[in-house]
């Protein structure tokens, strides 16, 4: 099911004593949500490839005042499910449980007709789009049956709900992802206090919208600190009852 959550819907709460994992932590929208959890009390685990970007984020949370974050360096083109068990396993001996994950990693790659797209780049879009996301999840799912509630959330984007020329692997990448979200919600759905939905944030300020859209000004667009309150509302206890949802950001500025 489709639909759009205003941010004026929305309002943060305190995440004291919560364990968020969020991917992509480096890029426009995990970085300012990054900041936003830590703000709100929960301990953060900044994964990304990025490890210069990740230290940069982790001393900003820190000189602001936010809960002391956690570093995980991982890249998701070259992760092996033997790479998610062990993050799985350290996370478990580190905190015990999972209270949310928010999968904000991505990579476009380029845009070309499906009939020249490259087979390596194609792969590559897969396992960092489609294939990561399934096995980190996969993996941390016992974390997630542990917490009181737990929110499993994927960015998206709109044309993996409507398939657009030249977007190629990432368009159908995106596609399986929704695909991905129906059926772990409808397969935890029952009996479990694990709930999952997926955002498709729109057009963001960010690395993410220089590099597909080289052209425009990303002015023009709205900073990630904008759309975070539907992020934040899909982590908290009000969203209980949310889930497989596919939802978009209708921004307020």
């Amino acid at each position: 099911m489709s639909a759009v959550l205003p941010v004026s819907f929305t309002k943060p709460e305190s995440f004291s004593g919560r364990v968020i994992l969020i991917t992509g932590a480096t890029g426009g929208i995990g970085n300012a949500l990054a900041r936003a959890c830590a703000s709100n009390g929960a301990s953060v685990i900044l994964l990304d490839k990025d490890v210069p970007a990740l230290e940069r984020l982790y001393d900003k949370i820190i000189a602001s005042g936010g809960t002391h974050p956690a570093i995980y360096p991982l890249d998701l083109e070259g992760a092996t499910p033997q790479h998610y068990q062990e993050l799985s396993a350290t996370l478990e001996k580190e905190f015990g449980k999972l209270d949310g994950l928010v999968h904000c990693a991505a990579q476009i790659g380029a845009l070309m007709p499906l009939q020249n797209f490259d087979a390596k780049l194609w792969h590559t879009l897969m396992q960092v789009n489609l294939n990561g996301p399934f096995l980190l999840t996969q993996a941390c799912l016992p974390l997630l049956y542990k917490a009181p509630t737990a929110s499993v959330i994927f960015s998206t984007a709109k044309m993996g709900r409507q398939g657009k020329a030249y977007w190629g692997a990432f368009a159908v990448a995106n596609a399986a992802v929704e695909n991905l979200v129906q059926t772990l919600a409808d397969e935890v759905e029952a009996n479990t206090s694990i709930r999952v939905n997926s955002i498709d944030p729109g057009e963001v300020r960010s690395r993410w919208f220089t590099l597909a859209y080289p052209g425009r000004d990303p002015n023009t667009v709205p900073a990630p600190e904008s759309i975070l309150p539907t992020y934040l509302y899909l982590l908290s206890e009000s969203s209980r009852e949310v889930r497989g949802q596919a939802l978009s950001i209708t921004p307020s500025n």
